[in-house]
Parts: structure tokens; C-alpha cells; sequence
């Protein structure tokens, strides 16, 4: 069973998600921890499931879940922090779990984060698919373009199903940077967080991004090599098989 555990009893009604699973260029989790740090987040939360890899993430000699929830009162936001990819058959159940959340927690917005493939990428451009006509035009105002013809997968896709399917809808603006998926480049998390700076207004300093999301993507790196190497190991012991496929 996959849920979403409080730690902190913080009221985050009104407040605007932002999530970015490992993807393509690890475009997620570079900019959602340079977020976390440079905005003061706080750790209120985590992501937990009996079908998740058995890993744990050590972080200031702490022992905390590798998928957590951060949030600011002062900016209205919480953000999903995860540091290892979710495999293809979990992507479903997460993707609805999460979705589930926001609806009971009066969540008013989603922006996620992903990498969209594109060989040798040097735009400065970056892409949005919507839930709906309004998010789209929110994000062609901010500089973003729209994608006209295309597809969409992993966890950011089942939160925008969901959405189009629900009667109340959550608006759902998926932003995606182009990236080259032979290299993880810190340029890519420096786009998404511009991006998402004409969408709300966070005015975050992108000066450090480098230095600092070279060490999230070693982090990350690893945990993606463990987290391999622990469902290899526990469909050995299962006997179990499936889809190995990554999805952020």
C-alpha cells in the first residue's frame, strides 16, 4: 500500500505543488532541492509503500525516506522531493495516491517538472502540457510554449489524467526543459526554476545552481544505482517479474 505520512501538522490549503521524480536529465530533483535550500522549505512529510525499494537516505547524519514533502508558509508552496525513480508498474499508484492528497488537502495548484529528449539540447526554451486551456495560456504568458502534438508519461501524466477525469479538477501545468539524455547538465534545473519564477513570482537566485546541483545529481545518482540494485535483488528473492522501466 503506498501513503502519504505527515510528520508536521502544517495547513497547506491553498498552497501550490510542485513535483519533479527522476527523469530525463534529472531536471526534478536538481531544481526541487536547490528550491528546498535557497526558499528555507521545511521537512513536513514523506511518501512511503511496501513496493518501494528498500533504501533509506542519509542526509546531515539523519536517516529520513528517499521520497519526502517540503513546504514554505511564506511562499505557499510544497514541493515532492524524490531520490529514486519510480518503477513503471508503481507509476499508476503513486501518481493517483498523490492526487488523492492534494484533493483533501486544498491543494489550488500542481506544476511538475521533466526533461523532454532532444539530442545536443541548447535552447533556453522550455514546453508545458496543461490540464486545461487556462493553465496553457498561464504558461504561453510566462514564456513557456505550449507542446502542440505529443505524449506524456510517468508520474506527471497520471496527476493530469486524473485531473481531466475529477469534477473539481486541480489545474496542472507540466513543465518540461529539453535535455540531452547522454549528459545531466545543471542548466537544465537553472531553466525549470526560471520557469517556474514567471509562473509564481519566487524570485529565487540561480547563482549557486551549479555547484549545488552537481551535488544533489551524485546523490541522486547513487540512490538510482541502489535502488536498481535492490529491485533486482528483491524480484530474485520474489520471483517475481514485470516492467523495469523508470518513470519520473
Amino acid at each position: 500500500m503506498t501513503d502519504i505520512k505527515m510528520i508536521k501538522n502544517v495547513d497547506i490549503s491553498g498552497y501550490t505543488l510542485i513535483e519533479g521524480f527522476p527523469g530525463l536529465g534529472l531536471v526534478g530533483p536538481m531544481a526541487i532541492s536547490y528550491m528546498i535550500d535557497k526558499l528555507g522549505m521545511e521537512y513536513i512529510g514523506y511518501i512511503t509503500s511496501e513496493k518501494f525499494p528498500p533504501i533509506i537516505s542519509i542526509h546531515k547524519s539523519e536517516a529520513m525516506p528517499p521520497v519526502r514533502l517540503y513546504a514554505s508558509k511564506e511562499h505557499k508552496i510544497v514541493s515532492i522531493f524524490a531520490e529514486f525513480a519510480i518503477a513503471a508498474q508503481m507509476v499508476k499508484e503513486v501518481g493517483d495516491v498523490v492526487y488523492q492528497f492534494l484533493q483533501k488537502s486544498g491543494i489550488k495548484r500542481v506544476i511538475c517538472i521533466g526533461g523532454l529528449p532532444a539530442a545536443g539540447a541548447e535552447s533556453d526554451m522550455t514546453y508545458a502540457i496543461a490540464s486545461n486551456q487556462s493553465e496553457l495560456k498561464l504558461a504561453k504568458a510566462a514564456g513557456i510554449t505550449p507542446i502542440v502534438d505529443g505524449v506524456s508519461a510517468g508520474v506527471s501524466a497520471i496527476l493530469i489524467t486524473d485531473a481531466i477525469a475529477d469534477k473539481k479538477p486541480i489545474p496542472i501545468t507540466n513543465i518540461l526543459v529539453p535535455v540531452d539524455q547522454s549528459i545531466v547538465d545543471p542548466r537544465y534545473a537553472e531553466l525549470a526554476i526560471k520557469s517556474i519564477d514567471r509562473l509564481l513570482g519566487l524570485k529565487i537566485d540561480v547563482s549557486e545552481l551549479e555547484t549545488e546541483a552537481k551535488e544533489v545529481e551524485e546523490k541522486v545518482q547513487e540512490l538510482l544505482k541502489k535502488s536498481k540494485e535492490s529491485h533486482e535483488e528483491y524480484k530474485k528473492i520474489s520471483g517475481t517479474g514485470g516492467d523495469d522501466k523508470m518513470y519520473g
